[in-house]
């Protein structure tokens, strides 16, 4: 089947180098690609592997073992060497896709059935990491990806071997691959840990040019008509591509970088905070891949420049919510700028009339004094310590939580932690041969069928519900309020829980940000609320319980847990009863669903002679209340 060429793709020139650099020098750990979607992130993947040169392999060899480097056999092939027995043949490298629902004996490899069952032998049966040596690996939507599953391959990424202990058998093989991750961040975040692990990341964007997009529609539609004549007409040009990476692979070993050059990269990293030094050794790494494409054995100051472009930017965070500090320059042009409009301002403020000012001022008080005016508050920093939530079990689970967890029968994902007797799925290979030797039998029966009993995560939902009333604008509640939900947010992303952000003021609430894994901009929608008017507390329940049950459509045998942070002086009914009654009705519709309620009472230690629902909430769910 015919791909779109690489060099037809327009534009994402970024995105082309680091995908090269990558092909000339695998060490370099790969690229994650990052965007949204429809920006051509899985088409610059599959053209790549279009435009790379055959590779050598051991005939007959599951690993695709390199015929001429010892360090990059496998423990037969290197016996075959030494045995003169070696045979070569040339294949094309190809895309190995690693799909969402892989399971660890899918990627690293498990135990040969066939063998163990009629010749009793225990080998190895080869998972996706065996057929993407010396290949490309490619991870669509890698935010969704399993965190052990990720784990377990970014260690075999690194180290370049993949090393497989299954049910007694202890194997390893070269795992040299071109690592390509995409994600679209708006559905999750990756954590910095795993976000280190890629060596470049390049921000993929639909492009603004009008005669681009253009030419990008021209271009798919005479794809399309005849994908044949179109390649054709690329052939130069894919060629070009092709001679220039064996080239640069070639001469790659004698590419040098000067100390000045080592001196000014450290130097500007040290500056920007950045820890790791995987940043320094990655950078130099693509700066000689960028020299060695172009030709050249000497690193000039520009492809350190392009290098730094492509290795930095997602390890400027050391922190998942850091923004990254800019650079002295900017910073400096920066200040000035401010300097010039605070002064600008004081002017205008000094020819103003103070009978204006003072009667704005006292406008804005008499509406807070009303709670129906909106004003804007910072979160203070708290210290809170959030609860953990308990130990489920379910039938089955997607990816989940790192609080929630259930035992799984039959179901391939998780850790195994046992095996008992069950029907032909998930069957646990090692016990089942042992159960039939101990009944004395040569053949296995269907009493002697043993499964796996696993652990596996249950995704969460975690709805925090701020008060963004007029009354929480009283002694700044509001502040603290803002506090406890930020260290929410942090703590949900450490789970890896899903996360909604619910307000309530005025006649109703409001869903800021829908179930997401995007956690920055959940932080980010959090700073920005405003508050004033009344309080919906109702409301604000309902709304929970209508995305609760759209969430556990999508999420099966999911957890749902809401977080109230509010002063509980409701003052504004639903259906036009009384609030108390209201109150009673949605508690007993959440207590039915299932979910967990968790109360942050904003509520200072100050005789207050409003009267607060917190109390009776509390009763009716038997939800802890927290001082804040």
């Amino acid at each position: 089947m015919r791909v779109f060429p690489f060099a037809a793709i327009v534009g994402q020139e970024k995105a082309k180098l680091a995908l090269l650099c990558n092909a000339v020098n695998p060490a370099i750990g790969g690229v994650l690609l990052s965007g949204d979607k429809g920006t051509g992130k899985s088409t610059l993947v599959r053209a790549l592997a279009d435009v790379l040169p055959e590779i050598d392999v051991v005939k007959g060899c599951p690993f695709n073992c390199n015929p001429y480097n010892e360090l990059e056999m496998c423990e037969a092939c290197l016996q075959d060497k030494k045995g003169g027995r070696i045979e070569v043949e040339s294949r094309k490298m190809r895309v190995v896709d690693l799909p969402l629902s892989a399971t660890v004996d899918r990627l690293v490899g498990t135990l040969d059935i066939q063998k163990a069952l009629k010749e009793g032998i225990r080998a190895l049966q080869p998972g996706l990491l065996a057929e993407a040596n010396r290949n490309i690996l490619y991870i669509d939507e890698v935010n969704l990806l399993d965190d052990y599953i990720a784990d377990i391959l970014l260690d075999a990424a690194a180290m370049g071997w993949n090393v497989v202990e299954r049910e007694g058998v202890s194997v390893r093989h070269p795992a040299r691959f071109i690592l390509v991750g995409s994600m679209n961040p708006e559905e999750g975040e990756l954590r910095p840990q795993i976000l280190d692990r890629f060596g470049l990341y390049v921000s993929v964007e639909g492009s603004s040019s009008v005669e681009e997009r253009i030419e990008i529609v021209k271009r798919v539609e005479e794809f399309q008509t005849d994908p044949e004549k179109f390649c054709r007409k690329y052939e130069g040009e894919r060629s070009k591509i092709r001679e220039s990476i064996i080239r640069a692979r070639e001469i790659l070993g004698e590419v040098e970088m000067d100390d000045d050059l080592l001196k000014l990269l450290s130097e500007t990293i040290v500056e920007q905070g950045i820890r790791t030094h995987r940043a320094e050794i990655v950078t130099v790494r693509t700066a000689k891949a960028i020299a060695a494409l172009d030709g050249r054995k000497k690193v000039n100051l520009e492809d350190l420049k392009k290098a730094m472009e492509l290795a930095l930017p997602h390890r400027l965070k050391s922190k998942p919510f850091d923004t990254p500090p800019p650079p002295k320059i900017e910073k400096e042009k920066q200040d000035n700028k401010n300097k010039v409009r605070d002064k600008e301002n004081k002017k205008e403020s000094q020819g103003k009339q103070h009978p204006h000012e003072h009667k704005q001022n006292n406008s804005n008080a008499d509406g807070n004094a009303k709670g129906n005016a909106t004003s804007k508050y910072d979160a203070a920093s708290v210290d809170v310590d959030l609860s953990k939530g308990g130990v489920s079990t379910a039938k089955r689970a997607s990816r989940g939580s790192r609080d929630e967890r259930a035992t799984v029968i039959g179901h391939p994902h998780g850790y195994p932690i046992s095996s008992v007797p069950g029907v032909a799925s998930d069957v646990d290979i090692v016990a089942t041969i042992r159960t039939a030797a101990m009944n004395g039998r040569r053949q296995i029966c269907d009493e002697d069928i043993r499964v796996r009993v696993r652990k596996v995560k249950l995704p969460r939902l975690t709805v925090i519900m701020l008060d963004a009333s007029g009354s929480m604008a009283a002694m700044r509640r509001i502040r603290i309020a803002k506090g406890v939900a930020a260290k929410l947010i942090e703590n949900s992303y450490v789970k890896r829980d899903s996360l909604a952000l619910i307000t309530f003021r005025g006649h109703a609430a409001e869903v800021l940000v829908p179930p997401t894994r995007r956690y920055s901009g959940v932080m980010d929608a959090l700073h920005n609320v405003v508050i004033g008017g009344r309080t919906p507390l109702s409301s604000a329940l309902q709304t929970l319980l209508v995305l609760a049950r759209s969430f556990r459509l999508k999420n099966r045998d999911s957890i749902v847990k809401g977080v109230l942070i509010t002063d509980g002086k409701a003052n504004t009914p639903l259906y036009g009863k009384s609030i108390k009654e209201e109150l009673q009705m949605l508690a007993s519709a959440i207590k039915k669903s299932g979910i967990k309620l968790e109360i942050y009472d904003s509520r200072t230690r100050a005789i207050d002679p409003a009267p607060s629902y917190i109390d009776f909430l509390s009763h009716a769910l038997d939800a802890p209340v927290y001082r804040v």
